[in-house]
């Protein structure tokens, strides 16, 4: 007889087969700025029962976790490209359902399960499981796995600048490869970084304090906000991409804000006007960090992204590196 554990770890692998092919049928960032939207609902489950069920299943778990559908559609896509189907395998966005094939959409449900059962996986790895965003983690080890079988093969193109000598200027943005050519240098990113960093900063503070157990989730509300503008974005207007800003904004000044303010600290009792200060000490550092994200994520397109025949997706490698390192500092920083 099955146990409890084995039966909702197969009712998950299940749910993200189905949400592998969803997220392939309607395309990676449609599905995406829908995780958003779940995110909010999460927030509304969470606010009236303390349950954290919507963010666990719904918005970063098998229903509609980026993992799940977001990386489905950019395995489903590099896939299509090599089977001839659509021009570009970096199309994160089109409906793949469009194309009439069911083997498209079955990629995109492998990937759905690939990720889930990766997620927990990573999860599971004593100490790094707990010091990194494993979610983000799963969706860029999914699209390089994308490349490496459907792509050109190597996860670093050979594609460079002629005759650029450092690396900055052989992998630097050009005419044909780029990610986003309004936020690509660092009087773009730098400055974006800083306040989108800043705004979450302040809205994870605010919610840590006055959400009963808000603190661990306070971060996702700023993220939702930016995944739901990549919908902007997919429509035309030329949309700043955040969420890789406002996720570690808002993390890094949640888990600096403890540091800070010393032994004692209570996230949901009553402040000083001294504790209210040490909150403006780590909404600056969440711009900090917002401003580290952002390059984070500039450098591994030029990197991984821009030169490649499919989607690495950059906001994800920029969340799961700069997530690790708010971690590492924070753990050392913090008594035992």
């Amino acid at each position: 007889m099955f146990t409890s554990d084995i039966a909702i770890f197969l009712l998950g692998l299940i749910a993200a087969l189905f949400g592998g092919y969803f997220g392939a049928a309607i395309g990676g960032n449609f599905a995406f700025a829908l995780t958003g939207l779940m995110i909010l609902v999460s927030w509304g489950i969470f606010a009236g029962t303390s349950s954290t069920i919507g963010f666990d299943y719904l918005a970063f778990g098998p229903v509609m976790g980026p993992h799940i559908t977001f990386a489905a559609g950019v395995a489903g896509a590099a896939y299509a490209m090599k089977q001839g189907l659509i021009e570009s395998g970096r199309d994160a966005t089109s409906p793949l359902a469009r194309l009439g094939r069911v083997d498209v959409l079955l990629v995109g449900a492998a990937f759905g399960a690939f990720g889930y059962l990766l997620n927990l996986g990573l999860g599971l790895l004593p100490w790094f499981g707990s010091h990194t965003d494993t979610v983000a983690l799963t969706v860029f080890t999914s699209n390089v796995l994308a490349r490496v079988l459907w792509g050109n093969s190597v996860v670093v193109p050979e594609k460079f600048n002629k005759g650029a000598t450092s690396l900055f200027a052989k992998i630097a943005p050009n005419e044909t490869d780029f990610w986003l050519r309004y936020q690509e240098k660092p009087s773009q990113y730098i400055p974006l970084g800083i306040f989108a960093g800043g705004m979450a900063a302040g809205a994870g503070i605010m919610l840590g304090h006055y959400v009963p157990g808000g603190a661990a989730v306070a971060h996702t509300l700023p993220f939702a906000i930016s995944a739901i503008i990549i919908l902007f974005l997919i429509l035309g207007a030329e949309m700043p991409v955040q969420h890789h800003i406002t996720i570690i904004g808002a993390l890094a000044a949640v888990k600096f804000m403890p540091v800070l303010a010393g032994a004692g600290f209570d996230w949901n009792g009553q402040w000083t006007s001294g504790t209210w200060m040490t909150a403006i000490g780590a909404i600056l550092i969440g711009c900090v960090f917002g401003a580290i994200s952002a390059f984070l994520a500039e450098f591994q397109s030029q990197l991984f992204h821009q030169r490649g025949t499919t989607h690495i997706d950059p906001p994800a490698a920029a969340i799961w590196s700069s997530t690790f390192l708010i971690l590492v500092i924070t753990g050392a920083l913090t008594p035992a």
